[in-house]
């Protein structure tokens, strides 16, 4: 990327708005993703004019400039309101993306704002990083916990041997029961929230009122958490910055749910799918017990967010074969991104043990905060684990090709993962999920949380019905 600091675009430099752009989500996109971007990427090199729901933006495409991009925040920004379009009014207010943008936390803002945002997110996650606290440890033992209640209602319900999707009966409600521990909330959050969450992020024509419910169901969260402080996400938020008002905290959880929920659980099945589509370098690192770079792996070959957050370019530059106008809009593609680099033939492609050159968190300044990041590293190695833990055979019962996605303009994640099962005759050992304890490892009666035990009992009692309402395919 060459930087002009201090030029205009020339005259003759065509605008964004100028362009003929080809639409980007067709079916194309939908069944072959990366032949769409390798179809641009010829065509304009690693730079292209899209249009994204009748809105022309700026996709790029390749590794090195998407890296750019992601790393230099004082000429790329993520505030809004840089954003030409929207200042002068011309997007239309009912752009199925914009309701999500337009919410006002950490991943949209810069500098010092930005920085402060975040410094109250990484204190609050503090007590749940490290593995020796009493609250890490309970969260990764409940991690494991839940994973066996799952698997335990699995046999329960369908016996040692059959169908079922990984997708709709293990990683999603895994994760729904991690976020309603971590963030304290009340059993009865179920999994509207996360469909909610899928149409914010998937554009679709509800996105605007799915947004509205899931950020009313996170203020009512932090107004609980205010007048009930417990051993939780929200209430140490609330510990870490006492001047955010129930509708600032509430957006904040909303940003969290989205990662905990869907981007961790696409990374869950992505990982998952690699592995039972017979990924070779994927496997050969789950053969060699190296768990965290078998899902590094699998993010390389299908990252969890395909196109990440909007950038506005602060001033003038050239970037790929273009000028880029201040006030422009750019859509960094980490899948794009991902294509490139193995087109390259990177060793880190082929090698057992990466770097993690993936680009699954981000990068740069806004790049996932590095408390989130551990935390849900482990918790996608957890959930990816036990399933080989428990399974003695595990098949895919669609083709790799008719797999139905999820295609949209974030994410790219699978709708249902169908899988024929044995479970392991040497299955884990299963422990309830343990009580909470003190600094000194003692019984604490008195949380007004109350135990895990009692917590996963109810979330199963309640997803039930999600997980086995339609019965099994043969």
């Amino acid at each position: 990327m060459e930087h002009h600091p201090f030029a205009a675009a020339p005259a003759d430099a065509p605008p964004l708005e100028s362009l003929s752009v080809e639409p980007l989500l067709t079916s194309a996109f939908d069944t072959d993703p990366a032949g769409v971007y390798g179809h641009l990427r010829r065509t304009y090199g690693p730079v292209a004019p899209v249009g994204l729901m009748g809105v022309p933006v700026w996709l790029v495409l390749d590794y090195r400039e998407v890296l750019e991009v992601l790393r230099n925040e004082s000429l790329w920004r993520r505030d809004i309101r840089y954003w030409r379009t929207r200042a002068e009014g011309r997007l239309p207010q009912d752009w199925p993306l914009l309701a999500g943008y337009e919410v006002r936390q950490t991943m949209f803002m810069d500098d010092e704002e930005h920085l402060a945002a975040r410094g109250t997110l990484h204190s609050a996650l503090g007590p749940f990083q490290d593995g020796r606290t009493p609250q890490g440890w309970e969260l990764r033992a409940n991690v494991v916990a839940y994973a066996d209640e799952l698997f335990a209602l699995l046999a329960a319900e369908s016996g040692s041997a059959g169908y079922m999707d990984l997708a709709a009966q293990y990683t999603r409600p895994l994760l729904l029961m991690i976020t309603t521990r971590l963030f304290g909330c009340p059993v009865e959050l179920g999994d509207e929230m996360v469909m909610d969450l899928w149409r914010m992020l998937d554009g679709g024509p509800d996105a605007g009122p799915a947004t509205g419910r899931a950020l009313a169901a996170m203020t009512r969260l932090a107004a609980h958490r205010r007048a009930v402080p417990g051993d939780d996400l929200t209430s140490y938020m609330l510990l870490a910055d006492p001047s955010l008002s129930d509708e600032q905290l509430g957006r904040e959880l909303f940003m969290n749910a989205v990662y905990l929920n869907d981007i961790t659980g696409n990374m869950v099945c992505n990982t998952l799918l690699e592995v039972l589509r017979g990924n070779a370098t994927v496997r050969r690192s789950l053969s060699a017990g190296l768990i965290g770079e078998t899902v590094n792996r699998a993010a390389l070959a299908n990252p969890p967010v395909a196109n990440l957050c909007f950038r506005f370019a602060a001033r003038d530059v050239r970037l790929g074969n273009f000028w880029i106008r201040a006030g422009d809009v750019v859509l960094p593609s980490a899948a794009a991104a991902h294509h490139d680099l193995m087109a390259i033939g990177s060793p880190l492609v082929d090698s057992t043990v990466s770097t993690r050159a993936h680009l699954g968190w981000g990068a740069g300044p806004h790049q996932c905060p590095s408390a989130a990041r551990e935390l849900a590293g482990q918790i996608v190695a957890t959930a990816v684990g036990r399933v080989f833990e428990y399974f003695a055979k595990v098949e895919l019962t669609l083709p790799p090709d008719q797999l139905p996605w999820r295609s949209g303009p974030v994410v790219r994640g699978l709708r249902l993962l169908p899988v024929r099962y044995e479970l392991s005759r040497n299955r884990p050992v299963r422990q309830a999920p343990p009580g909470r304890v003190t600094a000194n490892g003692a019984p604490r009666p008195d949380d007004p949380s109350r135990s895990s035990a009692h917590h996963a009992r109810g979330l199963l009692a309640s997803l039930r019905h999600l997980m086995f309402g339609s019965r099994k395919r043969g």
